[in-house]
């Protein structure tokens, strides 16, 4: 039996995977090889010359990205007090202190981001086994943790992307929608990008963006040549 199926299959028939291709032209090709009915997700897998076991070689932050994710972010933030009301005229969905840590506790994890404010961290502390193997636990390095509920709330959802590589030295974000159009991804990924570039650790030696792979939530992954990203980046 095919390993694929029938769409994927002539999504690919046009596209020479083995190939890499300059920035704008490989995001093109991943449009186009998109085949799926909804409005695929376009995700970036970025390989970088970073050893993650080593903490001063680890990667991790934030980006606004300028044309959003294209999706509805539901929020939670963690606070008391003025906070609250700060919180909830922000756009925040949920909002509260130890009811809402004691709620999550119970089994409930409905919402994409959390936020907390820095005096509630021992509270959070307590669900962080909860929290933390879903990417949702508040962190001061990606502007989760902080008092300026507000400002974070709004980020998050403009399109506020965390990323964190992984024990391969892969890091994995999304950019946007399908429907979004080249120019806007394009616009999405230089903003990633850069801020990537700006994270580089001082102890990382050599080619520090050695792989960059672009592709639907459906689609096939198609390679970026790492050589054209810095001519991109300066474009």
């Amino acid at each position: 039996m095919p390993k694929h199926g029938k769409k994927y299959r002539s999504s690919i028939s046009n596209l020479d995977l083995s190939a890499r291709y300059a920035v704008d032209e490989g995001l093109k090709k991943a449009l186009q090889a998109a085949f799926a009915k909804f409005d695929e997700t376009v995700d970036v897998a970025i390989r970088l010359g970073v050893d993650p076991k080593h903490s001063d070689q680890m990667v991790r932050g934030a980006v606004t990205l300028p044309n959003g994710l294209g999706k509805d972010v539901r929020v939670a933030v963690f606070c008391k007090g003025e906070k609250e009301a700060e919180a909830k005229a922000a756009g925040a969905e949920f909002v509260g202190g130890e009811d809402l840590v004691e709620k999550v506790q119970g089994g409930w994890l409905d919402f994409d981001k959390a936020v907390a404010t820095p005096d509630m961290m021992a509270q959070v502390g307590k669900i962080g086994r909860i929290l933390g193997p879903r990417g949702l636990m508040p962190n001061a390095k990606t502007g989760t943790v902080t008092f300026n509920v507000a400002e974070a709330v709004r980020e998050l959802k403009a399109g506020r992307v965390e990323f964190r590589v992984d024990k391969a030295g892969v890091l994995h974000a999304p950019i946007g929608k399908v429907s979004f159009g080249d120019q806007k991804l394009l616009e999405n990924l230089r903003a990633l990008l850069d801020t990537v570039n700006r994270l580089k650790p001082s102890a990382s030696k050599g080619t520090y963006m050695k792989g960059l792979a672009v592709a639907t939530t459906m689609g096939p992954g198609v390679k970026i040549d790492p050589l054209t990203i810095r001519k991109f980046l300066e474009g």
